[in-house]
């Protein structure tokens, strides 16, 4: 007697989805439990399966043939064909057998539910599981939850490091130590270059907007600077800018009585405007000598553009209108 015949009863997982022929394949899973299945519906879902119901058999037999899914759970395998044939899975599911999913959608080749699967497992990460769900998403190339694994370990190594898991890892697998740590180091610098851009968009757009207010201030004048040819007006009031253009004014006031100046000496707060005032200049001109004050003058325009970008939309005016 066949060692099929003294297994216990198939079990059945299919709905009503499924066409009404009887089932002409049994799926053997760990424990001694066997599942009936189409074979039509296991082989166009998963490639891998279609290969081993159509191997060539030792022997002639009028029974089903037989695909053997060891390793996991039986329950976890009915889930799995569930899957292949009603193409969902319920969350209560994905709670107990994710991990064991995710396994068989690698190994069989079933792609929409290893994103499902890898989705799911992402949502469920905690400091104590990253280790072991880094290895798994390592082993069953699944990159988004690969990556979700590293950049919490970034974010939370302290705790990361007093887990059993990456004690496990420190003695048996010096590889995945040495690309973790490589990667936060990719993410640490990532960072600081990140921050460094931003703090210097931050001085540039500072630059772009005192330049605005010094060609404001020279052209039209403000509240109490303005050109040498044009009377001051008494009821001028406050430009749309005048924190900054409040500054200038102060600036120029006080560039035009310094005594260190005139005297040759250094002044802080002269040297700086005469930078706002070469960088408006070399903006105006359109170019220079100097290389330094050409790439000053670009980001400048740059960090103007990018911060007139992200200012609110405003409402056109036509004239006329």
């Amino acid at each position: 007697m066949s060692p099929v015949n003294n297994w216990p009863s198939p079990i059945p997982v299919y709905s009503d989805q499924i066409p009404a022929e009887p089932p002409d394949v049994y799926v053997a899973t760990s424990g001694g439990q066997r599942i009936t299945a189409h074979r039509s519906v296991l082989a166009s879902a998963s490639p891998v399966l279609e290969s081993m119901i159509n191997r060539p058999r030792n022997h002639r037999s009028s029974s089903p043939p037989t695909v053997r899914i060891l390793g996991v759970p039986c329950k976890a395998v009915a889930v799995f064909l569930r899957f292949l044939s009603a193409a969902k899975c319920s969350e209560e599911e994905l709670d107990k057998y994710g991990i064991h999913l995710l396994v068989l959608s690698h190994a069989f080749l079933v792609p929409q539910l290893k994103r499902i699967c890898s989705k799911a497992l992402t949502e469920r990460l905690t400091i104590d599981n990253l280790i072991d769900m880094l290895q798994l998403a390592r082993l069953c190339d699944a990159p988004s939850l690969h990556l979700r694994c590293v950049k919490l370990i970034f974010n939370n190594i302290k705790s990361v490091e007093k887990t059993e898991g990456w004690k496990f890892v420190q003695d048996h697998d010096p590889l995945l130590e040495l690309q973790v740590l490589q990667f936060i180091n990719e993410l640490q610098l990532r960072k600081k270059r990140r921050r460094r851009q931003v703090h210097e968009q931050s001085l540039y757009s500072q630059l772009s907007e005192a330049m605005e207010c010094l060609e404001h201030i020279c052209a039209e004048g403000c509240t109490s600077v303005g050109p040498c040819d044009v009377e001051p007006a008494k009821d001028r009031g406050p430009c749309g800018k005048f924190a900054t253009c409040e500054g200038l004014q102060l600036l120029i006031r006080h560039f035009a009585t310094c005594r260190r100046r005139v005297g040759g000496g250094g002044c802080s707060r002269c040297n700086r405007m005469q930078l706002k005032m070469k960088a408006a200049q070399e903006e105006k001109k359109g170019g220079g000598d100097d290389e330094r004050w050409k790439l000053l003058v670009r980001k400048v325009v740059s960090a103007r553009a990018i911060s007139s970008l992200s200012l609110p939309k405003r409402k056109i005016e036509f004239g006329g209108g």
